[in-house]
């Protein structure tokens, strides 16, 4: 069964190749998603990868939680299921009247 790991605080120079080398390692990996910023384009920090089995999953947070990747301490866990949102329309509340200012005299 595969398992979906959470890798954050990654350096903005690391890949899905380097990423992709990195973990398989310690087991086979079956995906690597980098997140990026929708308006940018770049990167976000962070990212999943999903190892093929439960033990290259654990051997891989073993290994590699804390340890350093382009001068930054990697953050390796299980990556928790993704809460749902509610799917109501995006944006701000109305606005309305905030006061008024004027003079009173």
């Amino acid at each position: 069964m595969s398992t979906k790991l959470y890798v954050g605080n990654l350096s903005y120079n690391v890949t899905e190749n380097s990423l992709q080398d990195l973990f398989a390692k310690h087991g086979p990996v079956a995906e690597v998603n980098l997140l990026q910023d929708r308006m940018t384009g770049k990167p976000r920090g962070f990212g999943f990868v999903t190892m093929a089995t439960e033990e290259g999953a654990k051997a891989a947070i073993a290994a590699l939680n804390g340890q350093d990747l382009d001068g930054r301490a990697l953050t390796v866990n299980e990556a928790r299921p993704r809460e749902e949102r509610p799917s109501f329309g995006g944006g701000g509340g109305g606005g309305g009247s905030h006061g008024g200012g004027g003079s009173r005299y």
